[in-house]
């Protein structure tokens, strides 16, 4: 397989952009940001706030082509009218912050994760979940229907293609899949190549499942974020995936090849709709690039890209013709009249197959 790919589209939204979700008529982006939720348009390259959170918004998922819903760092979920910007629905689903949030593919579950990283020992281990560290609620009604215990703090969470089931990753490398109906436990796992305190010991800490999506068949679940690093304030571990058979007795099925990484923490992952082939984008720490093209059953790497901005958030258009990059681009600076310039990034890429 061969890849061409280029890039289409760019532009910036006002702040820091965290997740983004396409419509579906491809064109159209609605983006949470740290000030707000955006629609923009991707054609006209404009852009109009729709709502806000109390804190910075950290998911956005469509819900359907009139409704999409946020979660943010004030631990509630909007649902939001994406024409209006009317919020039609508020939750309030966590005492603390929601770090990501997944709708099921039949558009009837939401999942939200959350949990506060606080020490239970003097070697660091996390202290005990105050609240559970995975909801799920009715799309419908916003009714909670489950929640599930995890070790805190839980920052990747997805369904499989069924619906049947959901799964979270937490910081320490553990995943925990459930039932969606029953709410009942089905599979659990910790690998230790997202965990490391380093080689260099402090108070400080950086690892874990940033990212987490089942595979089509539903049969295996793949993890990114970041290897084993020497030191955790500097971030110097090596950008990684996982695949993992989930079903029975779970078992890693590949991984990062040798020589196909370089340094940096990998936060969002996107499996393309049509294609054997997957795309991982995050932060450069070191190395050639920060977004590359895999071959999901071989775990080939077939093409890279180095976008000198952070990326959050990964999504083939539904055609799977163009990939939508979005995330943020350093701090933002003041400008001679007393403004912030625009650090939010959006680039669209055509996606080229052969």
């Amino acid at each position: 397989m061969k890849l061409l790919v280029e890039r289409k589209t760019d532009f910036k939204l006002p702040t820091g952009i965290l997740d983004a979700s396409l419509l579906a008529d491809g064109r159209t982006l609605v983006a949470g940001c740290m000030d707000g939720v955006y629609r923009a348009d991707l054609e006209q390259r404009t852009f109009h706030l729709l709502d806000v959170h109390s804190s910075y918004v950290s998911s956005v998922q469509r819900l359907d082509d009139h409704t999409a819903i946020s979660s943010g760092y004030d631990g509630n979920l909007h649902w939001i009218d994406v024409r209006s910007g009317e919020r039609q629905r508020q939750v309030d689903v966590h005492n603390f912050w929601s770090w990501d949030m997944a709708i099921s593919s039949d558009r009837r579950l939401v999942a939200s994760v959350t949990g506060q990283y606080l020490a239970g020992g003097y070697r660091y281990e996390p202290a005990a979940e105050t609240e559970p560290g995975v909801r799920v609620l009715s799309t419908e009604t916003g009714e909670l229907l489950h929640s599930l215990p995890h070790v805190p703090s839980v920052q990747a969470v997805g369904f499989s293609p069924d619906s049947q089931f959901v799964a979270a990753g937490n910081l320490m490398g553990e995943v925990r899949v459930w039932n969606t109906s029953s709410g009942e436990q089905v599979a659990g796992w910790t690998t230790d190549a997202f965990t490391s305190w380093g080689i260099i010991k402090s108070h400080c800490y950086l690892g874990g499942v940033f990212s987490l999506q089942f595979t089509p068949d539903g049969r295996q679940i793949l993890l990114a974020g970041m290897g084993p690093m020497r030191d955790p304030m500097a971030g110097n571990g090596i950008q990684l995936w996982q695949k993992w058979d989930w079903q029975k007795e779970p078992r890693l099925a590949d991984q990062t090849h040798k020589g196909d990484n370089g340094e940096g923490l990998m936060e969002t992952l996107a499996i393309h709709p049509e294609h054997d082939l997957f795309v991982m984008g995050g932060r450069l720490r070191g190395g050639d690039w920060n977004a590359a093209f895999f071959e999901l059953s071989t775990g080939d790497r077939l093409a890279t890209l180095k976008t000198g901005y952070r990326i959050t958030h990964a999504e083939f258009t539904p055609d799977g013709t163009r990939l939508l990059l979005v995330g943020a681009q350093g701090q933002p600076k003041v400008k001679s009249d007393g403004s912030a310039a625009n650090f939010g990034r959006v680039e669209l890429y055509s996606i080229k197959i052969a």
